[in-house]
């Protein structure tokens, strides 16, 4: 008979992808996430991370009202059998997660301690070791927790509203925030609700599990999961996307 901890390990986890953002500072015509890359779109990119992993349930994602781009891609075809669905997100990226859990919790019936991830769309260079370092997190009976990377650049601090260091800031102990990040169904559901209904500031989801005071585990993750925000990062995922195609074909 299997231990609890090589149960959980077995249970199939959703992501969650809000992917209803227009990505301003991408100055592009259409959402960032909907830019091709060899071929591909970066959503699609971003969605086979987690179509190959065999710890993962399907994905929602999260889209903006009427979008137009969706129905189009051609990863419905080449993922038919492996389960997608969609629900209409909101102006925030809480509104979206928040609605992507409800839709899981209602219409595919996941119980309330069921893990869920959430992922970044324009993070698109993924890999499938970093998803399975995360999901050990479920055994190590932490609240949840999240791929990070360790700061190793100088931090400066600009005065506010200007072009100008106001200090320079220690990065002992300082880690940058990747995603996926993974919780509970329940309790994220319940931390979305609390900084919402208190007016908080939720950057992310991890964000809004710290101001509940659950415990959040920080899993180093590789510096090539980067989030295509600016022009200037197309060039990179570009080059890493073609890298990971030459590792998978070896």
């Amino acid at each position: 008979m299997a231990d609890s901890s090589q149960q959980d390990l077995q249970e199939k986890v959703w992501v969650v992808i809000p992917a209803a953002g227009i990505g301003k500072r991408m100055q592009s015509e259409i959402p960032k996430q909907y830019i091709k890359i060899q071929g591909k779109t970066i959503l699609e990119h971003t969605l086979d991370c987690f179509i190959h992993h065999p710890q993962i349930a399907g994905c929602m994602v999260a889209l903006a009202s009427e979008d137009p781009y969706w129905k189009s891609l051609s990863i419905h075809a080449t993922a038919s059998d492996f389960p997608l669905y969609t629900v209409e997100g909101g102006d925030q990226r809480s509104d979206s997660v928040e609605q992507a859990l409800d839709y899981l919790s209602v219409v595919e019936k996941l119980a309330e301690d069921s893990w869920v991830m959430v992922h970044d769309a324009a993070r698109p260079c993924l890999s499938q070791h970093d998803i399975t370092r995360l999901l050990s997190v479920i055994t190590e009976g932490a609240s949840g927790g999240i791929l990070a990377s360790p700061v190793r650049d100088t931090m400066k601090r600009a005065k506010q509203g200007e072009l100008v260091i106001l200090q320079t800031e220690s990065r002992d102990d300082l880690w940058h925030a990747l995603t996926p990040q993974l919780f509970k169904l329940g309790e994220l559901t319940e931390a979305l609700e609390y900084c919402i209904e208190n007016g908080l500031t939720v950057t992310d989801e991890a964000s809004a599990m710290e101001a509940r005071g659950y415990t959040v585990k920080l899993v180093e993750g590789d510096s090539s999961n980067i989030k295509v925000t600016r022009p200037a990062d197309i060039e990179l995922a570009t080059w890493l996307l073609s890298q990971k195609g030459k590792a998978n074909e070896t």
